[in-house]
């Protein structure tokens, strides 16, 4: 979120509208650009989140290749280490997914506010 306001800031810099001030292309321009800067954001987050879960189904994968009987897993204690470790990955990830949609919701919801006000300013 503060990449996007920086972002937002920088915009508005270059593009010499603050507090609504400016033409309505302008504004437009601005929101277009905004809009790609986020895009970007969310793909790398959407990158980040892939990763974690091509680790977590290769995790999943491993336990269950494990024999059924008589696992070398240094006894219960063992098996219940790695049975919360998978457990961990696959909450952590689901977490991290539904934090990729909050921000997502968040940040398109600040672009459509724009976008309405600058629509009332016309």
């Amino acid at each position: 979120m503060l990449y996007e306001i920086r972002i937002l800031h920088e915009c508005t810099e270059r593009t010499g509208t603050r507090s609504g001030m400016g033409d309505a292309g302008s504004m437009h321009e601005l929101l277009t650009e905004i809009v790609v800067h986020l895009s970007r954001s969310h793909q790398q987050m959407a990158r980040i989140l892939d990763a974690k879960r091509q680790v977590t189904v290769r995790m999943a994968q491993l336990v269950q290749a494990l024999p059924d009987l008589h696992p070398q897993l240094n006894g219960l204690d063992g098996l219940l280490d790695s049975s919360g470790n998978v457990t961990k990955s696959v909450v952590s990830y689901l977490n991290s997914l539904a934090d990729l949609q909050e921000a997502v919701a968040e940040s398109m919801t600040h672009v459509v506010k724009a976008m309405g006000e600058s629509v009332d300013e016309e």
